[in-house]
């Protein structure tokens, strides 16, 4: 189907290689919530129209079969695209409904990694604010188990829990900095200025001494 008026003109200001996040914000500020509008934009299928789709849908909209075809859609773009989507997904719309929500602490064990890695990525942002969780310790023994068979995926997310739980729980920092050495992940990991790396020996280590924790 030929998108609307209205749709064709945002994908012409969308468009360009040059397109950045800040642009789509600035957009999506000024429509709101359109779900029609964000379905058509959708079924584009182009990366900056579907991220933008993602910031104006209507949460309220987003039943689990309309969440699993977005995340069957995401699926077919390629990895960094991909990554880029559900985890957009899941900060602009899956975190903002109890429904959803729920969904999301069901999924540790879903066949699907993308699923898996919303999981545990949610699980990390429960805590990078230094809200401390009941379930720490039950999760550490999670990762422990499965992180190395785990998905790159949804390694990452694992990790990255892993990291804030080390951060913010100091009972627990020696097991997760164990953790990092024991797995390698991202020891030699290349990352911009002012960036944190992702190992978790230094991740931890940095991240305690900018929170003097």
């Amino acid at each position: 189907m030929k998108p609307s008026t209205k749709a064709q003109k945002i994908l012409t200001q969308i468009g360009g290689i040059n397109t950045k996040l800040g642009d789509l914000r600035i957009i999506a500020k000024d429509i709101k919530n359109d779900h029609e509008l964000a379905m058509e934009l959708w079924a584009t299928t182009g990366f900056f129209a579907r991220q933008l789709a993602i910031l104006i849908m209507d949460k309220k909209q987003l039943s689990e079969e309309a969440i699993d075809d977005l995340i069957s859609d995401i699926n077919q773009h390629e990895d960094s695209e991909k990554l880029q989507l559900i985890d957009w997904l899941m900060a602009n719309q899956l975190m903002k409904d109890k429904a959803s929500t729920a969904l999301i602490t069901s999924w540790e064990n879903n066949p699907s990694s993308l699923k898996r890695r919303v999981y545990w990525y949610y699980q990390a942002r429960l805590r990078w604010m230094g809200k401390i969780q009941p379930d720490s310790e039950e999760l550490l023994f999670k990762i422990e188990k499965e992180i190395e068979n785990e998905e790159p995926e949804v390694q990452w997310a694992m990790n990255f829990t892993t990291g804030w739980i080390g951060v913010y729980e100091k009972k627990h920092r020696n097991r997760c900095v164990a953790i990092g050495e024991k797995t390698g992940l991202y020891k030699e990991q290349m990352v911009s200025k002012g960036c944190t790396p992702d190992y978790l020996p230094e991740f931890i280590a940095i991240e305690c001494e900018k929170r003097k924790l």
